[in-house]
């Protein structure tokens, strides 16, 4: 039996025909983004984050204090090595991802930027943070765009699919 591979150009929903003899079948393809980030506007501990209009996040403000943030917890949508990449910065702040159990608990490391990192077995969602790393934080007013994806090689950039999902403190 043949194989058919097909590799999606960018993100969006299509359908494919497929025709052999006389059966013919459409088969519905949804591309979706390699960034499994979901992140979406927040404000608290002196930081608010809006959504630009190409998926990154705008963030600015005074953080209350050092290692004071935003966070965005969402279903883990994968198993298996990821990398997390940051390509743009705002001083004084970091990001991490933090691979959590049923009952919220952390498991295992941290997922930081640059390193590539395996979702521990039993991880159910995963909390996005951003966070002031300065002892006396100063004013933010910065784009920053994030990925997490599969595998080891951080790729180019792209829009998360969530762009909605509302940060908690």
């Amino acid at each position: 039996m043949a194989e058919l591979n097909i590799t999606g150009l960018k993100t969006g929903s299509t359908s494919l025909k497929l025709t052999a003899g006389k059966v013919t079948k459409t088969v519905p393809i949804t591309v979706l983004s390699r960034n499994l980030l979901s992140y979406g506007p927040a404000e608290g501990n002196g930081l608010t984050a809006t959504v630009n209009s190409d998926g990154s996040l705008h963030v600015t403000g005074t953080a209350v204090k050092q290692w004071a943030g935003l966070s965005w917890k969402f279903p883990c949508p994968v198993q298996g090595t990821v990398i997390l990449s940051r390509p743009t910065s705002v001083d004084g702040l970091t990001v991490s991802v933090k691979c959590l159990d049923a009952k919220g608990g952390q498991l295992g490391s941290q997922l930081n930027v640059g390193n590539a990192g395996v979702i521990p077995a039993g991880t159910v969602s995963l909390r996005f943070e951003i966070l002031c790393t300065e002892a006396t934080p100063t004013a933010k007013d910065g784009d920053l765009r994030i990925q997490l994806e599969s595998g080891d090689t951080a790729r180019d950039w792209m829009k998360p699919d969530n762009t909605s999902l509302r940060g908690r403190l």
